[in-house]
């Protein structure tokens, strides 16, 4: 795997987000494109993986959410648009926990493009040692020149 991280499409991206049941989504099959898997290989990840996928991560689309889906893209009138399974719906915090259970190279450059290292912190306990060690000392002079 290259060091160098990969550029991810925020404009396609952007055009695949859904509202659903009040949540921004993206659809497996539109992450596992992303991802580099195969949409099945995706499913079966959050499958085995029940306990990192709670209810406001990932859920499946009812029948009515997925005559609704199909409607928005004037899709033939095929029972189910190439469809076996209902679809799965991530939220943001399912899309970043399903960059870390998938594992392929670019699921993992792409878990470090989303969850980047956080802001190096103040360290302000140093700041108030070195602080209050400069004003004890000039007092400790004082107190020995006297």
């Amino acid at each position: 795997m290259s060091k160098e991280l990969i550029r991810l499409p925020t404009e396609r991206i952007e055009t695949k987000i859904l509202m659903l049941r009040g949540q921004k989504v993206l659809l497996d099959r539109d992450l596992a494109a992303l991802y580099g898997v195969s949409t099945s290989s995706l499913k079966r990840a959050a499958r085995r993986n029940p306990e990192r996928f709670p209810e406001d991560f990932m859920f499946l689309l009812d029948a009515q959410e997925v005559a609704d889906w199909r409607c928005q893209f004037g899709t033939s009138n095929s029972d189910r648009m190439g469809l076996r399974y209902a679809p799965m719906a991530f939220t943001e915090h399912g899309v970043a926990m399903l960059s870390s259970v998938l594992k392929s190279p670019r699921a993992i450059q792409v878990n470090v493009v989303i969850n980047p290292p956080p802001p190096p912190r103040k360290q302000i306990g140093f700041n108030v040692r070195e602080q209050r060690a400069t004003y004890r000392s000039p007092c400790k002079e004082m107190s020995t020149a006297r």
